[in-house]
């Protein structure tokens, strides 16, 4: 008896170890997963460990360069490519998906940015137009491609969530970001706008998550990134948010504890983004 009730005291805080089941059941598609890096990819991983059924997807290129099977194969999840600014490719997506996962789906993660100026290091000044329509097609209007698709379709349940990353620099001035700054705003922007209209539909719900300055690939490729990353560390009452601390804030806000959150750009950034100027930061001026 003692015995039986030790392997049952044991078998339930292991569990607890692994997850406490907030997605069990539910299905989804998470864009973005490229390395161990990508916030993507480690909301992948809790998503699995806290119950839920997945399809992982990015372009067919970011596929072959990438490590994403190895991902797939950690979280028993399919792996379809799709460009997300082409929309033949999402309605495919999306009518695969609901095959591959036996029903419709509970959430979906945006996390897609891509700026070819800043890979060509053009400044803000100087920018390729061509590029820049580019960057905002993928970082920001594919968003609203894949949540009309999504709507068309009748792809996600009621009170389903979608949730597309972003950054600060669409409401402020970062020199460094370049294009993706107007390309985050587009993005926050849809934010409200298609959130209102899918709430209204089919009650889902639709949030942006401005997440810390985080070592991603993508991240890290932003110019000046250290430095910046050490002052919004000191800026940062909490410190900045990593990519895991992150993955957990998006895996609460595909529960169904967070069923009246909509249209909103939730900062998840440590307090930075309502910070004036930090103690820490003013000592570094001191002589």
């Amino acid at each position: 008896m003692l015995w039986d009730r030790f392997k049952d005291y044991l078998c339930q805080n292991l569990k607890n170890t692994m997850g406490h089941d907030l997605l069990k059941g539910k299905k989804g598609i998470i864009f973005g997963a490229l390395d161990e890096k990508s916030i993507a990819w480690k909301v992948a991983l809790k998503a699995h460990e806290e119950g839920a059924q997945f399809v992982l997807t990015n372009t067919a290129l970011a596929l072959r360069m990438g490590t994403i099977n190895q991902l797939a194969e950690a979280c028993k999840a399919t792996v379809i490519p799709s460009d997300v600014t082409i929309v033949e490719e999402l309605e495919t997506l999306f009518t695969e998906s609901t095959k591959a996962l036996g029903g419709k789906l509970d959430f979906v993660l945006h996390s897609v940015g891509m700026s070819p100026n800043l890979r060509k290091k053009r400044p803000y000044n100087d920018l390729n137009y061509d590029f820049f329509l580019k960057t905002l097609d993928i970082s920001g209007i594919s968003l609203h491609k894949v949540l009309q698709t999504a709507l068309k379709q009748d792809a996600i349940n009621e009170w389903g969530s979608v949730v597309a990353l972003t950054y600060i620099a669409s409401q402020r001035v970062f020199p460094d970001y370049g294009d993706m700054a107007q390309a985050k705003a587009v993005l926050e922007s849809i934010v409200k706008s298609f959130g209102y209209q899918y709430g209204i539909a089919k009650k889902v719900r639709v949030n942006s998550v401005s997440q810390s300055p985080t070592y991603t690939t993508a991240g890290s490729g932003v110019g000046g990134f250290d430095a910046f990353y050490d002052y919004a560390e000191k800026m940062s009452p909490l410190g900045n948010a990593t990519a895991e601390e992150c993955a957990n804030y998006c895996i609460s806000l595909f529960s169904d504890y967070t069923r009246k959150v909509t249209m909103q750009n939730l900062f998840h950034d440590g307090g930075f983004s309502f910070t004036g100027i930090s103690s820490a930061v003013m000592d570094s001026f001191k002589g």
